[in-house]
């Protein structure tokens, strides 16, 4: 009975985790548009749920930007899967790379306070390049194998080229901007079909060999 009881405890109630994703779709939402100085009290008004609800979920503001950051990165790795499964490879590439501007509107909106969550730690940092490291590394593979783009580019480029694009791009309207940027970006991935029905590639240097599979003795990761 005793564990039973103590089970019973531990499992959280349903209305309990309904508030806690209501509050955590409401924040980013609010500190997207907001950035870090955004109130809490807009964060709950927004979830529909007091602040003392806010807070015995979250009761440190930085403890909410990182489970709304930690959320972001596992919805994108969620998304890899389900994109594996029901768009061509490199349509799912793009609408992952796409679904990742939005991804970084969230973050820019709480860099700050990010800044101070993970002050003296690398956990998050680490936590995020791992997940979506793999994502797009599976997305990658998936269209490399199909032979629709090309093999010399790892998921550590693609990661680097968007972010580099999001950040170029610090203005208003910088997501439309960026969006078409993603769309050729992965059209200069594509392998060219020739003539003869032969595919080519934009030629590359000697220093950069091309992309072995992943799992591979070299390409482990």
């Amino acid at each position: 009975m005793a564990d039973r009881t103590a089970a019973t405890v531990r499992k959280p109630r349903a209305d309990a985790v309904r508030n806690r994703e209501r509050v955590l779709e409401a924040a980013k939402a609010v500190f997207s548009a907001g950035g870090p100085d955004a109130s809490l009290e807009a964060v709950a008004r927004r979830a529909g749920v007091g602040i003392g609800t806010l807070y015995r979920h979250f009761p440190t503001r930085q403890s909410l930007f990182e489970a709304v950051y930690r959320r972001e990165v596992q919805q994108l790795g969620e998304l890899a899967e389900q994109l594996k499964g029901e768009a061509s490879p490199v349509d799912a590439l793009r609408r992952w790379l796409r679904s990742n501007v939005e991804f970084v509107a969230t973050k820019k909106g709480m860099s700050a306070a990010l800044a101070l969550a993970v002050q003296g730690s690398s956990e998050l940092s680490a936590y995020s390049f791992d997940r979506l490291t793999k994502a797009v590394g599976a997305l990658l593979d998936r269209a490399v194998a199909a032979g629709e783009i090309r093999s010399d580019i790892s998921p550590e480029d693609v990661l680097r080229t968007l972010v580099g694009m999001c950040y170029m791009h610090d203005q208003p309207g910088w997501q439309k901007s960026v969006l078409r940027m993603v769309d050729v970006f992965v059209d200069g991935l594509r392998l060219q079909s020739r003539v003869d029905g032969t595919s080519t590639m934009a030629p590359h240097g000697d220093d950069s060999p091309a992309r072995k599979p992943r799992g591979s003795a070299d390409g482990s990761r």
